[in-house]
């Protein structure tokens, strides 16, 4: 049986790298997969404490929470591809769709 503090351990490593390519990278496809890493860090913790707890509610959880992701994923994807599409760039500090 796999301990809690491991499930921890990697649910926070993976935060972690999510949140420095947040922090770091400019390429918006790049920050939207960070931010995936993000959203799967979560997923290992709840699948962690729904493991020590021997409950299938976490588990239950984790799949509304991909659902959800995958929807995202899709959208998301889709106003990537549209900014590109009218500014011809990826680079997140050259987007400025809200300026004048």
């Amino acid at each position: 049986m796999v301990p809690l503090s491991w499930y921890m351990a990697l649910s926070i490593m993976v935060f972690s790298i999510g949140l420095l390519g947040v922090l770091i990278r400019r390429n918006v496809i790049v920050i939207f997969l960070c931010i995936e890493l993000i959203l799967n860090s979560v997923n290992i913790a709840l699948i962690g404490f729904s493991h020590y707890l021997s409950s299938i509610r976490g588990q239950v959880f984790v799949l509304f929470i991909m659902t959800v992701a995958a929807a995202e994923a899709a959208i998301g994807l889709a106003i990537i591809i549209s900014v590109y599409r009218n500014k011809e760039t990826l680079n997140a500090s050259d987007i400025n769709l809200m300026k004048w």
